[in-house]
């Protein structure tokens, strides 16, 4: 009687349980935003057409001669000789089958377009829609060949905040504009800040600001590819992204400033303030944030009577001028970053 009672008991457990074990498994599992055979429909094309090559898309079409010119001189161009060794990357790996695409098109009927001033376009629609693909299907284009490339940090970039932010590769980087695809610091900046960063690119105008677009550029902070920070910096602190310049300001130092040794951005703002230096608030607001003001005792006799009773000081860095950190003790033997 006593063991028929403990196994409904133990029944009816797993029976009340299960709804919040089920519950429990579909939080853990990932879900994409897509179907994953739709997500690969996408990005196969017409499956019913066949592959042409690169010379059978373009030769009876002048339409694209630019394009081409471009493209073969670009860095994944280079690739179509089969003596670079590397894999073959031509119209179709992006654009999809194209025997549809060209179906009719003959010498013949260009020459005619051309008497009649018209040019001999291909059907579109039967090639892969790439302008309607969702960004993170267009990333995936590129990432078939460049998510194992050395050089850049691709294999974070679905981690990364531009990828999050329905970012693609083709926002940064059109295949089709000129044989060199890889975007230079100067067009890095203006395309960074006029696309996207507007507020970024406010701070940039105010008094106190990073020489941005003539000194230093937004990827020798940031690596736009993706990577392990919140704000996809190139190294894992802040502070070892500012000490790529600021190497005064690295240390180990025998007295340092306690909690701000590790992020800068405690007391600067990285792009741009109202106040010197990038500092967040005005000297000696930000320091009383955490600190308690005092007076300052006037050393020997004479003086006024406010000298004698002590005196505040409008700026703190006039005594503590080593504020980042010293190895020299003050004049009283402690740590007071004044020398």
């Amino acid at each position: 009687m006593i063991l028929r009672k403990t196994v409904h008991l133990l029944c009816l457990l797993v029976l009340c349980l299960s709804p919040v074990l089920v519950g429990c498994e579909s939080l853990k599992t990932a879900k994409p935003i897509l179907p994953v055979k739709e997500y690969e429909r996408m990005l196969l094309g017409n499956i019913n057409a066949d592959y042409v090559g690169t010379d059978n898309c373009l030769k009876a079409c002048h339409y694209h001669d630019k394009i081409r010119t471009w493209f073969e001189g670009s860095t994944m161009g280079a690739q179509l000789s089969p003596a670079s060794g590397m894999p073959l990357v031509d119209c179709e790996s992006c654009h999809g089958p194209g025997s549809f695409a060209i179906e009719g098109i003959t010498p013949e009927k260009v020459e005619e377009d051309r008497r009649q001033g018209k040019q001999t376009e291909c059907n579109y629609k039967t090639l892969l829609d790439i302008n309607n693909l969702p960004s993170g299907a267009k990333s995936l284009l590129c990432l078939n060949c460049h998510s194992s490339h050395a050089l850049f940090n691709l294999h974070n970039w679905n981690a990364g905040k531009h990828a999050q932010n329905d970012v693609s590769c083709s926002c940064c980087h059109p295949v089709h504009t000129g044989a060199d695809l890889t975007t230079r610091p100067g067009d890095v900046y203006q395309m960074c800040l006029t696309q996207c960063h507007q507020q970024v690119r406010a701070d940039f105008y105010l008094p106190s600001h990073h020489s941005i677009g003539h000194r230093i550029f937004c990827n020798d902070c940031h690596e736009p590819h993706g990577g392990i920070t919140g704000k996809l910096l190139r190294k894992d602190t802040v502070k070892q992204t500012c000490c790529q310049c600021h190497r005064e300001k690295e240390g180990p130092f025998l007295y340092e400033h306690a909690d701000n040794t590790d992020d800068c951005i405690t007391c600067h703002h990285p792009h741009g303030s109202v106040n010197n230096n990038l500092l967040q608030a005005k000297d000696p607001f930000l320091c009383l944030q955490c600190h308690m003001g005092h007076t300052v005792t006037a050393v020997g006799g004479g003086g006024s009577s406010r000298e004698s009773k002590g005196a505040y000081f409008t700026r703190c860095t006039d005594c503590h001028s080593e504020i980042h950190g010293t190895d020299n003790p003050s004049a009283s033997g402690i740590g007071r970053f004044t020398q």
